[in-house]
């Protein structure tokens, strides 16, 4: 029986689509009220009651993020709140995880954690602070979305709790990063983080705030005037401007076809006898806007930001709706010498709001292309314009192969590094992608630095370590061919668990440990019988049945 191909995923949405969240504006005050519809899962075989979420609603969640950076400038904190009596938000959907494949369960799961760690990203970079107004139960992943903010107020009504339940009612573990923001972000002492862990009905009141899990609570005749002083609070430590002109984000011009996604700056070519996806990412074309008035006129056009937000719907559609495709093949063109210019524009204008929140955005698309679990080889050839921001792409890369022409240097293609590799987009490591590939040795570091702003053929970037081959023209086609060939018989399973320990070598914190060590874990606890065998917790959660576990240790 031939099964049907479920219809593709879409990241696009806009306000006037939501069926989940609820956006409201007052000056320097945002309000994000979570308001799912229990009847609008992005999937069928499930209802989204109590609050509860799949993929669907993270997806408007984050684009209400992305429309209150760029559109609301003059807002400063985002208050994340409930519409719904009696409950914030329960989690994770539990019935959606239960009939979804281990490939949908894994991709929803890293979506929601860029998601979240987006809160602390703006926090921290751009100045846009987030409040969780707790008031209701609070518990899984709806926990998870409080953890990300930068404080959580609590409605002490003797009913409301934060819970992290899914280790005795699931036999997983709590949230995708829940457990280690507890750990690490709100620093509760790990032996009540035991208890709160193994525990269903979760901790409320004073009891809460005592254990860190909470920043205050509030009794329900106040809790309206404490959420508005502690949102004003947090607004006074930001310095995004109440006067800013925001930037509308239209709907990506993109067509999709059997085998391509083509937008104005990217273009995705899908091989499927070869399990390929090939990525080319333009340079800007064009005039290009040096001030602030100028960018301010380009809006959403502005090529930063178009670029990025191109990318960043090609590197989502990509990851959740072409499963089969193993490599990502990363190639540019154009011209690098306007790419560097507009990376010169980015740099002089890198405090003000609109280009600061277009850094981000790069940041944090730059992030996705990191954690995803594809095998990604640059291929750096005539016409490619690998050149400062664009050549973070090679620099994410897990191999880069550059062309070298020995009778035509004219034609040799180049790459260039420029003052945006040292720093400007760090990876989740905080360390730039030029200090994961050279340990931050200030030897190697230091040589690349010498050789910044100038164009570097294949020979000088194999010399200095920026590419891993440079074959000629009589060996190009052969040694790319079989590489490639190479990496696609593999195992994806063992590739993905090699490319995400290569790619994170360097320091580890909170993101690392989120999306490596913790990730690891819970997709492998995902695949196992005790939590969704037959007789496994997932499977049988809401219809009366009891959990059978096999009780060897492992």
């Amino acid at each position: 029986m031939t099964t049907a191909t479920p219809p593709r995923v879409e990241y696009q949405t806009h306000p006037n689509q939501y069926r989940h969240v609820k956006l409201a504006f007052n000056g320097a005050v945002a309000t994000l009220a979570i308001d799912i519809d229990e009847n609008a899962g992005l999937r069928e075989g499930y209802k989204l009651k109590l609050n509860s979420y799949d993929l669907g609603v993270d997806i408007e969640l984050n684009d209400a993020l992305g429309r209150i950076r760029f559109e609301h400038p003059e807002v400063r904190t985002v208050v994340l709140t409930s519409a719904k009596e009696k409950v914030f938000c329960s989690g994770a959907n539990i019935f959606m995880l239960g009939v979804s494949s281990h490939a949908w369960k894994v991709n929803f799961c890293k979506f929601t954690n860029e998601t979240r760690n987006g809160f602390e990203d703006s926090s921290t970079h751009s100045g846009l602070k987030f409040l969780a107004a707790v008031n209701g139960a609070c518990a899984g992943g709806g926990y998870e979305l409080a953890l990300a903010c930068d404080e959580i107020l609590l409605v002490d009504d003797r009913s409301s709790a934060v819970s992290l339940p899914e280790v005795p009612l699931l036999g997983v573990l709590p949230g995708t990063g829940g457990l280690t923001r507890v750990t690490d972000k709100r620093h509760v002492r790990h032996d009540l983080a035991d208890i709160f862990c193994t525990s269903v009905e979760g901790v409320r009141g004073q009891k809460a705030k005592e254990w860190r899990l909470v920043d205050d609570i509030a009794k329900p005749a106040v809790f309206a005037a404490k959420v508005q002083e502690r949102a004003l609070a947090l607004a006074a430590q930001s310095d995004r401007p109440a006067d800013g002109k925001g930037v509308t984000l239209n709907p990506l011009q993109r067509t999709v076809e059997a085998d391509a996604l083509r937008y104005q700056h990217v273009n995705v070519e899908i091989d499927r006898a070869k399990r390929t996806a090939t990525f080319t990412v333009k340079s800007p074309g064009g005039a290009q806007p040096k001030d602030i008035a100028g960018i301010e006129a380009a809006g959403d056009q502005w090529y930063p930001l178009a670029m990025a937000r191109e990318l960043e719907d090609a590197i989502l559609q990509m990851r959740t709706n072409e499963l089969d495709i193993g490599i990502w093949l990363i190639k540019t063109h154009g011209d690098a010498g306007a790419a560097l210019a507009s990376d010169a524009t980015l740099v002089a204008h890198q405090n003000h709001w609109l280009v600061r929140e277009t850094i981000g955005l790069l940041r944090r698309t730059l992030a996705r292309l990191d954690v995803s679990s594809r095998s990604l080889f640059a291929l750096i050839e005539s016409g490619s314009c690998f050149a400062g921001t664009l050549l973070e792409l090679a620099l994410a890369c897990d191999r880069s192969y550059m062309l070298i022409l020995p009778d035509d240097e004219a034609a040799s293609p180049k790459i260039t590094v420029s003052d945006v590799n040292f720093g400007l987009f760090p990876m989740v490591t905080k360390q730039s992608r030029l200090q994961r590939r050279f340990y931050d040795e200030q030897p190697a570091m230091n040589a690349v630095r010498e050789q910044a702003g100038k164009a570097l053929d294949a020979d000088a970037a194999f010399a200095l370590g920026l590419v891993t081959s440079n074959p000629d023209d009589i060996d190009w086609t052969d040694e790319v061919r079989i590489a490639v060939e190479e990496r696609v018989s593999m195992s994806p399973d063992a590739l993905t668990g090699l490319e995400a320990n290569l790619r994170f070598n360097g320091p580890e914190n909170m993101f690392t440990r989120i999306f490596g060590r913790l990730t690891a874990w819970q997709n492998w606890i995902f695949q196992r019988p005790n939590a969704v065998g037959e007789k496994g917790a997932l499977k049988v959660y809401g219809k009366g049945d009891k959990a059978v576990f096999d009780w060897n240790r492992v």
